[in-house]
């Protein structure tokens, strides 16, 4: 059977979205080759931080924008590449799909951001960003916050702050340095797409350093 690139899976040299099942984290990709049921990506270096993003036998959504919508289909981790070139080969395991879902991309951004938590004030720096959250380090100040903790939290990017509410998910103290893992909270779909767009202006600037 014939498959057809860009409708049964993402063209190759296109942008795609790779989505880790269960874990929320979405990563941009390009995609090299395609080829035997396998796709071969290569994930921004802007989503690494600490370590191997997955791991063989990850079950991923791949997502692509066609010409008329935005497609997905289930694939799972063959193999990952480390070091200089990180390349994802991806085993895909179901048929293609229009989907609805628009996927969340991170990106490796450090701007200032505020967390009031409770009657305290914190102050810090995003790590990464997506529309879906952030991950951070605050100057530690009180009481650590606990999984779940709500939080009011200030973005400020370039065009004006962004303002939600939003959750801790996971929380790490590094000496007087706070590292959280956030989830916001019914972000208005207008500052989502601000933060979108921040996201892959700061992706297109990475890929230009690393084309110099």
């Amino acid at each position: 059977m014939t498959s057809v690139p860009g409708l049964d899976h993402p063209e190759e040299q296109g942008e795609a979205s790779i989505t880790l099942v269960g874990r929320g984290v979405t990563v941009s990709s390009r995609v090299e080759l395609v080829a035997s049921g396998v796709i071969s990506v290569r994930p921004s270096v802007g989503e690494f931080h600490e370590g191997s993003v997955v791991n063989v036998g990850d079950e991923v959504e791949v997502f692509w924008k066609a010409p008329e919508d935005t497609r997905t289909l289930p694939a799972q981790v063959l193999s990952v590449e480390q070091g200089a070139m990180v390349r994802w080969r991806l085993q895909i395991t179901g048929e293609a799909e229009v989907t609805q879902r628009r996927s969340a991309v991170r990106g490796r951004l450090t701007v200032p951001v505020e967390a009031g938590l409770g009657n305290v004030e914190l102050k810090g720096e995003t790590i990464d960003l997506s529309e879906n959250g952030c991950r951070a380090n605050f100057e530690g100040f009180g009481m650590p916050p606990d999984p779940g903790q709500p939080l009011d939290l200030v973005l400020s990017l370039e065009d004006g702050d962004v303002r939600t509410k939003a959750q801790v998910v996971r929380f790490q103290g590094r000496g007087a340095v706070w590292l959280m893992s956030i989830r916001f909270l019914n972000l208005e779909e207008r500052d989502q797409d601000r933060v979108r767009r921040r996201v892959f202006q700061a992706l297109r600037e990475e890929r230009a350093r690393l084309n110099d």
